[in-house]
């Protein structure tokens, strides 16, 4: 795989409790950078990248090496911005820079309850944004001068958060 000093242009990865405004964020940056925006949701579901259904979520557990195998070349090529929920399983080699989306737990709440989020589900994915879960995640998993918080609560922080990523796209750019 091509490292980062191969690329003409930076990989990213967006990650954050689901409903914490990730795809938003991912799919405004690639567009307003060129970048591909790749969404491990989507991406498993399409290439059945499964290894069982967890009855107690109500959705399939991934498996994260295909996942790993089917995006290898891809994201070696550079270009590209992945999305998901967890991060520790992706390699570091991947990534110029993580952000970390997040949200106010009542503004969270009401985003999940919104796309039918429920009882256990509910409260552990809130759970994990009141304890960080996601961020110290990424922390543990990067080194910490790539890994940036980004507060998500509003619209108003969302084009802020799509530009201060678009700038430093430009900039990583500039630097090549």
């Amino acid at each position: 795989m091509a490292t980062s000093a191969d690329r003409s242009r930076p990989n990213i990865l967006i990650t954050g409790t689901p409903g914490t405004g990730k795809s938003v964020t991912s799919s405004e940056v690639a567009s307003a950078c060129g970048l591909k925006h790749i969404d491990i949701g989507v991406v498993a579901k399409e290439q059945n990248l499964y290894e069982e259904f967890d009855e107690e979520y109500s959705c399939p557990i991934l498996d994260e090496d295909r996942v790993i195998d089917e995006l290898e070349e891809e994201v070696g090529q550079g270009g590209v911005i992945v999305e998901y929920h967890g991060c520790s399983f992706f390699p570091e080699r991947w990534f110029d820079i993580v952000f970390v989306t997040r949200a106010d737990n009542t503004i969270l709440y009401n985003r999940l309850e919104e796309r039918g989020y429920a009882g256990k589900k509910l409260s552990d994915n809130v759970q994990c944004e009141i304890f960080q879960t996601v961020l110290e995640e990424a922390r543990e998993s990067y080194d910490e001068h790539i890994v940036h918080e980004l507060q998500s609560d509003t619209p108003e922080q969302l084009v802020s958060n799509v530009e201060r990523i678009s700038q430093w796209v430009q900039a990583w750019i500039s630097n090549r």
